[in-house]
């Protein structure tokens, strides 16, 4: 499945977007996460009976479609509120009161 934001991008975007008050970054961010997962789970079936096989490559497809959908989406909106695009920090413009210091990012 191709990827236009690496799962890093991923969780840098969702980490600032939801101590900035912002999530709706963040629930794309998270949206694009499962999809991925649910790819994967998908994929590693395939190696059942041939019934199983076509439902599961019918659901990785239909994920597939979704996944390009939901990228295209953060693409828009990381575009729209002006995130940088290489390092994908939220731009000053968005960031509200923090009650909290940003946590250090999680292990990659």
């Amino acid at each position: 499945m191709e990827k236009l934001y690496p799962q890093s991008a991923l969780i840098s975007i969702r980490r600032q977007a939801m101590i900035y008050n912002c999530a709706c970054p963040a629930q794309v961010c998270e949206t694009i996460s499962h999809l991925r997962q649910l790819h994967d789970y998908q994929s590693a079936c395939l190696d059942e009976s041939p019934m199983d096989q076509i439902v599961h490559r019918r659901i990785a497809q239909a994920v597939e479609i979704a996944h390009r959908e939901m990228e295209t989406c953060l693409d828009e909106i990381l575009r729209i509120e002006g995130w940088d695009p290489v390092t994908f920090e939220m731009p000053a413009s968005l960031q509200k009161t923090r009650a909290l210091p940003l946590p250090p990012p999680p292990p990659a």
